[in-house]
């Protein structure tokens, strides 16, 4: 039998002892120690093995555990710093789940250390006054579920940290998972700040003034700068998505993808480099392990990552975002790249600007770093198939048009369905939001925001010249279906009437200038405006 995918498996002990498929990533110990970094900061997007790897390096260093067996013929095992193992009291908590109301976020929160503390409630044993009184405070905000004050937690991991190396005369190995997780809920529920306060003097205390740390290595989204959690703090390392620190220990490299499709009977194929493959990390190319085992199990070619989180807080930037974000993210939809400034050292929400955001895209998961072009410039693009299908629900966002109509809208074109799309698209037109529609190239625009829905099965073009002109809008099949080519006219003043003609003009332009060189099958789409109104011709042909 072969073994099992370790689908939603993210405690290392399970991996290694129940029978699951596993990639071997422990050489991340071997540079942990080596770079002997204070605190270690690694910036990812959701579900690419950030919490899996923590547990992994808990389990290595814990003091109260043995691991041999769970490292035994691990490639960190070969190396010098096999000796490490277990020699250091070890502090893991993952934040993953600190989501929802702030309830249940401080909730979540206090039950995490909660829970570190009762699994070292034997070092408490011998306290002097001070430390007894110190414990006593801590314990009772731990337990008192009515206190809804992270405020009186403050030493809740430095006291912890203290009493540890008290206990066995060694300094602490410290893992927080997802550190940023209670920001971000926080940021986007709306009570940032009454939690950012607590949260962050509860990171600084044990990040920076704590003399009981060895090392520490923290993952997220991104940074959390202005909270004061890492100012000045010594040997700081933020490891981003563009550093070639750790880069190839979170996410597969295509090395390890073979491996596993060859364990599993899979072919590796082009198709599948285009649905997964893309990322940028470091200098390294790397697949979003998630979709990859979600592939090896369901064996379909078909979008697994959906980051819930990410989205919303994209969301509530885009609400945020000023023109000079809008003008590049149509771009950004047109030509699935962009060269712009970008900022990943700082989130949107403490720094407003389109450079913060365009790094958040980079940081969730939306978008990769293909080259950087120097001065905090990079070209920026939309790393494959699978994250194309998920940019559907943040442009119908980003457009402020309901993700039924601009589906219905598109659905009616691609079943040939004439009076379906003209519908739905002159319900669209009547929405409050586009009531600023006043010339052509702002009907052209909006229509080119709106086919970025299409970006999953079409190559989209615009104002590209071909045959004997520039056409408006060229929506290219890329499963082998129907093309279509879209020219849009605009009536400033005079008879409703002509907007029939004027239809019907933009047609015989797409003809007479041949925009349908070197497309096949292919539909005319003729469409002319005056304020709301709309009129429009189709002409189906077969090249």
């Amino acid at each position: 039998m072969k073994k099992a995918i370790p689908l939603g498996v993210m405690d290392y002990e399970k991996l290694m002892t129940n029978g699951y498929y596993s990639v071997d990533k422990t050489l991340i110990i071997k540079e942990f120690l080596e770079r002997k970094s204070i605190v270690t900061l690694i910036t990812r997007p959701r579900r690419f093995g950030k919490t899996l790897n923590m547990s992994m390096l808990s389990y290595f260093f814990d003091i109260t555990k043995n691991s041999k067996e769970l490292f035994k013929d691990t490639k960190i095992m070969k190396t010098e710093y096999a000796d490490e193992m277990n020699k250091y009291p070890t502090i893991f908590i993952s934040f993953a789940g600190a989501k929802g109301d702030k309830e249940s976020v401080i909730k979540f929160i206090k039950l995490a250390i909660r829970k570190e503390y009762e699994r070292f409630e034997f070092i408490f044993a011998d306290m002097t006054i001070f430390e007894k009184h110190d414990y006593d405070e801590i314990i009772m905000c731990l337990l008192d579920n009515n206190d809804l004050q992270l405020n009186h937690l403050n030493n809740g991991l430095s006291f912890l940290m203290e009493m540890l190396e008290k206990y066995y005369h060694q300094k602490v190995m410290l893992f927080i998972d997802e550190y940023d997780t209670p920001f971000i809920e926080a940021h986007v529920g709306g009570f940032y700040n009454e939690v950012k306060g607590g949260l962050a003097s509860l990171l600084h205390n044990a990040l920076k003034l704590s003399p009981s740390l060895q090392y520490a290595m923290l993952t997220g989204i991104q940074r959390v700068a202005k909270e004061n959690i890492f100012s000045d703090l010594n040997n700081l390392v933020v490891c981003t998505v563009a550093d070639q620190r750790y880069a190839s220990y979170f996410g597969f490299v295509e090395e390890e993808v073979k491996e596993l499709f060859n364990y599993y009977d899979l072919d590796f194929n082009e198709e599948v480099k285009i649905m997964y493959d893309g990322y940028h990390i470091g200098n390294l190319d790397i697949y979003n392990p998630w979709s990859i085992i979600n592939y090896a199990d369901n064996k379909q070619l078909i979008p697994y990552w959906v980051n819930t989180s990410a989205n919303m807080m994209i969301k509530n930037a885009m609400k945020q975002s000023d023109e000079t974000f809008k003008r590049g993210y149509e771009k950004l939809i047109e030509q699935e790249c962009l060269e712009t400034t970008v900022l990943m050292d700082t989130s949107f929400y403490e720094q407003s600007e389109t450079s913060s955001l365009w790094g958040l895209f980079i940081n969730a998961g939306y978008l990769t770093i293909e080259n950087e072009l120097g001065d905090g410039i990079y070209r920026i693009c939309i790393p494959n198939k699978e994250v194309l299908k998920e940019f559907q629900s943040l442009t119908a966002y980003h457009l402020d048009i309901s993700h039924t109509l601009l589906n219905q809208m598109f659905k009616g074109m691609q079943l040939k369905n004439r009076e379906m799309f003209l519908e739905n698209y002159q319900s669209i037109l009547n929405l409050p939001s586009y009531h600023d529609l006043k010339d052509e190239n702002s009907y052209h625009m909006m229509m080119l925001g709106m086919c970025a829905w299409l970006m999953y099965d079409y190559e989209i073009t615009s104002n590209r010249e071909n045959g004997l002109g520039r056409y408006d809008i060229v929506l290219k099949s890329k499963k082998n279906k129907v093309s279509y080519i879209m020219e849009l006219k605009y009536l400033k003043a005079g008879n409703k009437e002509k907007l029939e003609e004027l239809a019907k003009e933009a047609v015989q332009q797409i003809k007479e200038k041949r925009y349908d060189e070197g497309l096949e099958e292919v539909i005319y789409i003729g469409l002319a405006h005056q304020g709301k109104d709309v009129a429009m011709e189709w002409v189906e042909n077969n090249v």
